[in-house]
C-alpha cells in the first residue's frame, strides 16, 4: 500500500477516534441519568456507583405523569412552546423579508431598533412586560404566557440574513412572470430559506420550552398553568426522600426528550443550514 494512502487512513482512523471519545464523553452523563432513573431507590448513591440498572423500574415514568401531575405540566409546555415558535417563525419571516427586499421610510433606523431589543436581557423587560399583560386583562392566563415573545429581534435578524443571500435576478425574474411580492414570498421566497427557517423553529421552540421566569410569574397564583419547567422544580423542593429524588430523576429525562426528537426531524435542515453558505 503506498504510503501516501496508509497515511491518509491514519489521519482517518485518528479522527474517528478523536470523535468516538468525545461522544463518549459527552453521552455518557446522559447515560448515567437515565441509569439512575431506572435504579430501584435503595440503589442510588452506591459505591461503586451501578453503570446499569439490574432491576429497571419502568413504572416510575408512570407515577411521575400520574402521582406528580408532570403530564399536565407537559402539555402546558407544549401548547406554551408551539404557540410562541409558530408566532415567532411567522413574524420572523414577515418582518425579515420586507428588512430585506422591501423599501420604506424608517427601514434602517426600525431594523437597528431590533438589533437593539436582542441585546436587552428579558430581566430588564420582565416589569413592563407584566404590567402591559396586567393591563390587557391576559394575566395568569396562556395568552398572558405568550404575549410577550409574539416576535424575536434575533429571529427576524436571522430571517433577513437569509432573504439577503437570495439573488437579486431570482426577484426579477419572478416580477416578471408577474408574480408579486406576496408571490414571491410564499411560492420563491420561503422555499429558498427553508433551512433557516428549520433552524430558527429548533431554536425558539427549545428556547420556549426552557423558559422559566415568565412562566413563573404568570403561573404564581395557579397551578393550572404550570409548565414542565415548574413542574420540575416544585417537584424538586418537594423531594424529601430517595423514591422522591429517583422521580425527580426521571421527570428530567421527560423534560429533555423533546430536544433529542426536535433534533431527529430537524438534522438535515440544520446540516444544509450550517453548510448553505459553503458552497455558492
Amino acid at each position: 500500500m503506498p504510503a501516501k494512502a496508509l497515511k491518509h487512513r491514519f489521519a482517518k482512523l485518528a479522527s474517528y477516534t478523536v470523535l468516538t471519545v468525545a461522544a463518549i464523553l459527552v453521552l455518557f452523563p446522559l447515560y448515567m441519568t437515565v441509569v439512575t432513573s431506572l435504579l430501584d431507590p435503595t440503589l442510588i448513591g452506591h459505591v461503586p456507583p451501578y453503570f446499569y440498572p439490574p432491576h429497571p423500574t419502568w413504572g416510575i415514568y408512570a407515577d411521575v405523569f400520574t402521582q406528580a401531575h408532570f403530564g399536565h405540566y407537559i402539555v402546558n409546555s407544549l401548547i406554551q412552546s408551539s404557540l410562541i415558535t409558530i408566532a415567532s417563525v411567522v413574524t420572523s419571516l414577515l418582518a425579515g423579508y420586507a428588512f430585506a427586499m422591501l423599501e420604506f421610510p424608517l427601514k434602517r433606523t426600525l431594523f437597528f431598533l431590533t438589533l437593539v431589543t436582542v441585546a436587552i436581557p428579558f430581566e430588564v423587560t420582565v416589569t413592563a412586560n407584566y404590567l402591559t399583560v396586567v393591563h390587557l386583562g391576559y394575566n395568569a392566563t396562556m395568552i398572558g404566557m405568550v404575549l410577550p415573545f409574539l416576535a424575536s429581534g434575533f429571529g427576524i435578524f436571522l430571517m433577513r440574513q437569509a432573504f439577503l443571500q437570495v439573488p437579486y435576478e431570482i426577484r426579477e425574474a419572478s416580477l416578471i412572470d408577474g408574480y408579486g411580492d406576496v408571490g414571491f414570498f410564499f411560492r420563491v421566497g420561503i422555499p429558498l430559506v427553508r433551512p433557516m427557517i428549520g433552524g430558527l423553529t429548533l431554536v425558539s421552540f427549545l428556547s420556549a420550552w426552557n423558559q422559566y421566569l415568565w412562566p413563573l410569574i404568570q403561573s404564581s397564583n395557579t397551578d393550572s398553568l404550570r409548565t414542565a419547567q415548574i413542574g420540575l422544580q416544585t417537584l424538586f423542593g418537594s423531594t424529601t426522600s430517595i423514591t422522591a429524588l429517583n422521580e425527580y430523576v426521571a421527570a428530567s429525562i421527560i423534560l429533555i426528550a423533546p430536544f433529542f426528537i426536535l433534533l431527529i426531524f430537524f438534522q438535515r435542515q440544520l446540516i444544509a443550514n450550517l453548510t448553505s453558505g459553503a458552497v455558492k
